[in-house]
């Protein structure tokens, strides 16, 4: 049971923040979210903008007086705002670090000053290019060269759960630690590598499907709606302050695969067009052959299972795609084609670094 009554989220307009508030506000909690509309959407939003115990900020974590004034009349902080995605990584290296440092710090020192609860989001690109057998929570970290940026993300959230387990162990902060791996439901941007509604739309258009490399990278995917009950079965737990949970799927697939199931499943007849890693994200980017979690632990302290299977993850990214594609031709320009989506409306955090494989 979870005592608490009110909840900053930031990063709330994102994709996981959004059903994360749709969740909350399901229970009967209070929620105001924090959110500078970056990459998150008001859209995302509009469920919950219906609800007399929802309020929205237009601001950003860097802001420690706004962070301050509204962790002041909160009782727990889900911290989820960060900068997110390969193609954003890559292409804003030094604002997407300065955004996951200085936010979770000013999050943080909010939280300890107020005595609130925290869960910081963070990241399977914890794991770097570890491609051995399902990662637990103390799996070692295998990185590149600090000269290749993706690997400044990982180091990013590194540095965040760092900071985390610190001010609980020094000043006693009740903080806790959720690594999602790969997320995947409504909501979700294809922008900024994001593979599974990348491919749902490609497919619904008719277009190629882009396989990164040969497509041989396996990965994992959990709906969001799993990752939310995941969530909000920690937040109602008070033993799992001061711990780090892996958050994910263990239904393991290639791309290449998962390219050829949503064809199937979508009734498409696009083809794949393998496209190399340089010509995608530049010389030099770096990835990792399998990632796979291990979540022994959530299940042991929850109960926590996915209900959701991989075909229900695609059922779903498909309709998402499809509403999309008839939202855009219902405000097509009168005699010409319809408006392509836009392109910057990656999730606001929430969601494991979206790589080639939306890692």
């Amino acid at each position: 049971m979870d005592p608490c009554s009110k909840y900053l989220v930031t990063g709330g307009a994102g994709f996981i923040g959004s059903h994360l508030v749709d969740a909350l506000l399901a229970d009967g909690k209070e929620v105001v979210v924090l959110d500078n509309l970056s990459t998150g959407r008001m859209a995302n939003l509009a469920r919950a903008q219906k609800q007399p115990r929802f309020r929205f900020v237009h601001g950003s974590v860097l802001d420690p007086l706004l962070v301050d004034e509204l962790a002041r009349e909160c009782d727990t902080v889900i911290h989820l705002a960060a900068a997110v995605g390969v193609k954003l990584i890559v292409e804003q290296p030094l604002k997407s670090f300065i955004t996951n440092i200085r936010g979770t710090e000013t999050v943080l020192e909010s939280a300890q000053r107020h005595s609130l609860r925290v869960l910081v989001a963070s990241t399977s690109e914890i794991y770097g290019k570890n491609s051995s057998g399902p990662l637990g929570e103390t799996s070692d970290r295998i990185l590149g060269t600090p000269s290749v940026v993706r690997w400044s993300y990982s180091t990013a959230k590194a540095v965040d759960e760092i900071l985390t387990g610190l001010y609980h162990r020094e000043r006693g902060l009740k903080g806790t630690i959720v690594r999602f791996f790969n997320t995947v439901g409504p909501r979700q941007s294809p922008a900024y590598g994001m593979v599974i509604p990348r491919f749902a739309r490609q497919a619904v258009r008719g277009e190629p499907l882009t396989v990164h490399a040969a497509g041989e990278q396996r990965r994992c995917f959990l709906h969001v709606a799993d990752a939310v009950e995941a969530l909000m079965l920690l937040l109602g737990n008070p033993a799992a302050e001061g711990d780090t949970f892996n958050v994910g799927s263990s239904e393991e697939i290639s791309v290449r695969e998962l390219a050829e199931r949503v064809i199937a499943q979508s009734g498409s007849a696009s083809p794949l067009e393998y496209v190399p890693y340089a010509e995608a994200y530049g010389a030099g980017f770096e990835d990792m052959q399998r990632r796979v979690p291990d979540t022994t632990k959530l299940r042991t302290l929850t109960g926590w299972q996915p209900r959701h299977t991989l075909s229900d993850v695609l059922t779903d990214a498909i309709a998402d795609a499809r509403d999309e594609m008839n939202r855009l031709a219902s405000t097509s320009v009168p005699g010409g084609r319809a408006e392509r989506p836009p392109a910057a409306t990656a999730s606001v955090a929430g969601s494991a670094l979206a790589g080639p494989c939306q890692a």
